[in-house]
């Protein structure tokens, strides 16, 4: 197996939403192989899940820089265009490229066509959709000064099915469908963009379950075991690399 170390060294990685959850995961293993990591998010802190993630103590920078790698905050709501625009403006400042950009920000709000209001949908497809199109869009001319830009894009299980309410479930599908037309589009620059579908990840995202649903999802899960961010971050290593 080639050494992931040096292939990521100091290469400019990007992960948003990657305070909590998946985002965290992803981005300290690129922290480990030595990439330099922007975490992007809307606030710093860890969310402490009701079933999952119930005792973390780091910010994810902390947590990379304890274990000897490079990382930043960067406060962003990923929904918005003007803060989308302040990141990329900042990395261009600092880094004047990017390598690896890890769209993973997202969220969920239940509630059925009949329950949902429109703005709650909005606000769903905003970060979950519109977000990754706008980032993607405004990171180009960076990924092109890369000598292998990387575009992974997290998605859903839910993208093949109807369950989970007429905003998330949509909204992954669209990821999905987006990361194909980038990839054939920018495959030209040498940018791959390939898109993740995990199922249930062990993340405070959970919470809206109850303790039965949640043990009795597990009941039909062939391994008994949920996923857990390494899971994903060890696909997203894979997607990253040469």
């Amino acid at each position: 197996m080639h050494d992931l170390n040096s292939e990521f060294k100091n290469k400019i990685c990007l992960v948003t939403g990657g305070s909590s959850g998946i985002g965290r995961g992803v981005a300290i293993e690129f922290g480990a192989a030595g990439a330099i990591v922007i975490v992007a998010d809307i606030q710093e802190k860890s969310k402490i899940g009701k079933y999952h993630d119930t005792d973390i103590k780091t910010t994810t920078s902390e947590e990379i820089k304890k274990n000897g790698g490079k990382s930043e905050f960067f406060e962003c709501d990923c929904s918005d265009e003007k803060n989308i625009n302040e990141l990329v403006s900042h990395i261009e400042d600092k880094y004047g490229r990017l390598d690896i950009l890890v769209n993973n920000a997202g969220m969920h709000i239940p509630g059925s066509i009949e329950e949902i209001r429109v703005e709650e949908w909005d606000k769903v497809v905003n970060l979950n959709f519109r977000g990754i199109f706008i980032l993607s869009k405004r990171s180009l001319n960076m990924l092109k000064k890369s000598k292998s830009g990387r575009i992974i894009n997290i998605a859903s299980i839910h993208a093949f099915h109807g369950v989970m309410g007429p905003a998330y479930a949509p909204s992954k599908s669209a990821v999905v469908n987006l990361t194909k037309n980038i990839a054939i589009a920018l495959g030209k620059y040498n940018i791959t963009a390939n898109c993740i579908c995990p199922g249930y990840i062990e993340t405070p995202i959970q919470d809206y379950n109850t303790e039965k649903e949640i043990l009795d999802y597990k009941k039909t899960l062939p391994l008994n075991r949920f996923g857990r961010p390494s899971d994903i971050a060890n696909a997203t290593l894979f997607f990253a690399s040469n």
